[in-house]
């Protein structure tokens, strides 16, 4: 079975820290009282890291979204997770530097696709080659362990994306793959020949509930459900119009539709035609452009003269059009340039 691994040796050299990663790391984390830590393996780990642990917040949320399949968007431009994926931490030296990190690893070598009739996932055929390995620095590394212990660590800025050639730094993924998120705590060690420990200054984390399957559309209806149930940002898919609408029947569909569908839903009704005028294009174009209404004023009100058009005028110091896009974090800056990191997924 195909799998990956983080990079062999991730050096920063301006925040003099390394890690290394390999298959040696431990089996996944149990969750069966929320907290996860790594398994066997921890043996020789760095006591700023061994005693590291991570809760996985909303677990209840992952457990119900894992029962049903967990399905995350993955688009051209980059999307967010729901859920976020946020933990606790606790164990970490309160006066050491940390920097924290995600990546995804594939679960398997096999691509999927989704039975509507049977409402389960089949395999397809061999995984697609694996995407180009990235990891995500949380934007606020390094910081003592003191302010990552203070809060919850949340990972809301990290994008998903199916665009091999994405310079954004969004983590590239293969639509119709599964995979496993991965959270990966890395001391910065002060020592001029960290290099040499960077074996022992790391610790991983992984929670089985967060496994997902990457998809361009959601398959599973229930899980579409689920996210406009739980996402607070999905508010405008779950409010019902709290203002009575007349002229619509009682449990038609028109009537349920939000306000903002509805004002396209009815367009006015054209003058009707005399039974002997011409149709076609060019008695379109003989009648002019349609001429706006004329507005009436409601009863006891005076009516008021419509303001004349002005364009809007900028001046010269605003500059009109898109803005250059900054990245979320420093991905690239934060490495020596005499060491370029290598981030590709290996062959077990």
């Amino acid at each position: 079975m195909a799998t990956a691994h983080l990079p062999s040796i991730i050096t920063i050299t301006s925040r003099r820290a390394a890690f290394l990663g390999g298959p040696g790391e431990g089996p996944l984390c149990t969750h069966s009282l929320g907290w996860a830590a790594e398994g066997p393996g921890s043996s020789g780990k760095n006591r700023r890291v061994s005693h590291a642990t991570a809760r996985l917040e909303m677990g209840s949320l992952w457990e119900e979204f894992n029962r049903l399949g967990t399905e995350m968007i993955v688009t051209k431009a980059g999307r967010r997770m729901f859920p976020t994926f946020q933990v606790k931490l606790s164990g970490l030296d309160p006066l050491s530097d940390y920097v924290l990190l995600m990546d995804f690893i594939p679960l398997d070598d096999k691509r999927y696709r989704y039975a509507f009739h049977s409402s389960s996932w089949l395999a397809a055929g061999r995984a697609e080659p694996a995407a180009p390995g990235r990891v995500h620095f949380h934007p606020d590394s390094p910081a003592k362990g003191a302010q990552w212990m203070r809060q919850i660590v949340s990972f809301d800025k990290l994008k998903l994306t199916n665009n091999l050639l994405d310079d954004n730094g969004h983590i590239i993924l293969n639509s119709m793959h599964r995979y496993q998120p991965r959270f990966h705590v890395v001391l910065v060690d002060p020592r001029r020949d960290s290099e040499r420990f960077a074996h022992q200054n790391f610790k991983s984390f992984s929670f089985p509930e967060t496994q997902f399957m990457a998809v361009t559309a959601y398959q599973n209806h229930r899980i579409t459900q689920l996210k406009i149930a739980s996402n607070p940002f999905a508010k405008g898919f779950r409010d019902g119009d709290p203002e009575p609408w007349y002229g619509v029947p009682a449990g038609s569909l028109l009537g349920a539709m939000g306000p903002r569908a509805r004002a396209t839903a009815l367009p006015s009704h054209p003058e009707k035609q005399d039974k002997g005028a011409p149709r076609g294009r060019g008695a379109l174009a003989a009648a002019g452009p349609p001429q706006p209404a004329p507005t009436v004023a409601a009863p006891g009100f005076p009516e008021l003269p419509v303001p004349p058009f002005q364009p809007l005028a900028c001046p010269p110091s605003v500059l009109v059009g898109s803005k250059p896009h900054a990245l979320p974090y420093p991905l690239l800056s934060t490495y020596s340039t005499s060491v370029a990191p290598t981030f590709g997924y290996g062959q077990q």
